[in-house]
């Protein structure tokens, strides 16, 4: 005879809590949340939860919603079990804001329409040559273990002619090979980053939906933009002390799309130098124009150190292969190298080969010409959507390269009403808070990800929300 199901529903939850997937103090799902998983009504969940209560597994507390108090060997001791709910609260690292975390989980749901994401659509994966590589690296591959502690050589040769065209010049030594920039940025905040220091970058900023700095003991303060980027007056009139370090992203700036000119690039130096305030400059987007070929690096123009430079293929080639760099002093790098072993030992032998025959072949520069041939046919395609469907509600500025647009809606739109209610109808977009407080009127599109269609659809979906938000 089959079991009524709300009996398989509360064998399933104690399963869960029995094997340890959920342990003591964890919050259940909601009973709507396991209303859909079950496929059932809530009055079958509240039946399955009321016998795992009079068990003494669960318990309702207010605010928190459903709790596991016990499992069935907690209920057999006098001495209870270790709560890892409270545990993970007490590492040094902080947690992302709950939205940001939302989003994390949201962005590897397939079913959405992605004006969020900021990685290229799989459309433009380059399958075939991404094959031959690995295909010639494992042909030509012999015995190895770990890394230098900077990276494979030849990639870091690959990278330092490839950063040649844009004007840096800089030998293998000074050069690290990472995980991607994200990872550079954590190696920074603990090497070279003084607890208390102060980071000035963009408001808004990328990082302030990270707490890589904060979670390091730095303190975060924005700096005003314009239509080219970071304003350096607002700088120096902000500059207290010399425990300081400048982050900003002056190509393509995520999330505004902005783009420094040269000018604005040589003051913001001057007045680094000056003041003593070391830069590091994230340049991940500066191959992904689409008009015109962007300013060189603010690096390109540093003789005296002052700048380190992260780089990466994450945004214009592949994430998976998890490559950036690090470009900047010797001394400086020989620290971050050794953070950099006591870490992970080194970034994947297999992907720094991989780069390394992309940039050195001249693949790269090709998949470049096709990558960007797409990305500006996705933007005006994104531009023309917004004129069609939102020019009555927002405003906002077309970028010349990189992935995104930053929408300022009118005072009277709710962007968080907006964002649940798009949410639920299948699109996926950023709020403006996770990049700033003062942002609450402002999201990011992002055109990188979706295909044309499902851009043009989803911003529909968006105007079709509004009246209610």
């Amino acid at each position: 005879m089959k079991a009524p199901k709300y009996k398989l529903i509360s064998a399933y939850i104690k399963e869960q809590i029995t094997n340890g997937t959920w342990p003591v103090g964890s919050r259940l799902p909601s009973q709507r949340e396991l209303a859909r998983q079950f496929e059932v009504n809530r009055s079958t969940i509240i039946t399955a939860l009321d016998e795992l209560a009079a068990d003494g597994l669960i318990e309702g507390k207010l605010g928190m919603g459903t709790v596991v108090i016990n499992n069935t060997w907690t209920l057999m001791r006098a001495v209870p079990l270790v709560n890892w709910n409270e545990q993970v609260k007490l590492g040094a690292h902080q947690a992302s804001i709950p939205t940001v975390q939302a989003i994390n989980q949201a962005e590897s749901n397939e079913n959405l329409i992605q004006l969020s994401k900021g990685e290229l659509s799989k459309d433009l994966f380059p399958l075939d040559d991404m094959r031959a590589v690995i295909t010639k690296v494992g042909r030509n591959l012999e015995p190895f273990g770990y890394e230098d502690p900077k990276g494979n050589l030849l990639l870091r040769e690959a990278i330092s002619k490839y950063l040649s065209q844009k004007d840096i010049k800089v030998s293998t030594s000074s050069i690290i090979v990472v995980s991607g920039a994200l990872q550079a940025l954590h190696l920074i905040s603990i090497g070279l980053l003084e607890r208390g220091s102060t980071v000035f970058l963009e408001d808004p900023s990328y990082v302030n939906s990270l707490s890589t700095f904060q979670s390091a003991g730095m303190k975060l303060q924005g700096i005003s933009m314009d239509k080219e980027g970071i304003l350096p007056e607002k700088i120096e009139v902000a500059h207290q002390n010399k425990n300081s370090v400048l982050y900003c992203h002056p190509t393509f700036h995520n999330p505004t799309g902005a783009l420094m000119g040269w000018k604005r690039r040589q003051e913001l130096l001057k007045l680094a130098e000056h003041k003593q305030i070391p830069i590091i400059e994230d340049d991940v987007y500066s191959d992904l124009w689409l008009d015109s070929p962007p300013p060189l690096p603010i690096k390109s123009h540093d003789r005296n150190g002052n700048v380190l430079y992260l780089g990466s293929l994450s945004k214009s080639l592949n994430p998976g292969l998890r490559i950036g760099w690090i470009v900047g002093p010797e001394a400086v790098m020989d620290r971050l190298a050794d953070l950099k072993m006591q870490t992970d030992y080194g970034t994947s032998s297999i992907s720094q080969r991989a780069a390394a025959e992309w940039l050195s072949s001249g693949l790269y520069e090709q998949h470049l010409l096709t990558v960007r041939k797409h990305l500006k046919a996705r933007r005006n395609a994104a531009l023309q959507a917004l004129d069609t469907h939102l020019s009555r509600y927002a405003e906002w500025e077309q970028p010349a390269g990189g992935f995104f647009i930053w929408v300022k809606f009118n005072p009277e739109v709710a962007l968080s009403d907006l964002y649940r209610k798009a949410l639920a109808h299948g699109v996926l977009i950023n709020p403006g808070k996770i990049y700033s407080n003062q942002k609450n009127q402002y999201f990011r599109l992002s055109f990188a990800n979706g295909r044309i269609d499902d851009i043009v659809k989803g911003i529909a979906v968006l105007e079709s929300l509004i009246k209610d938000c």
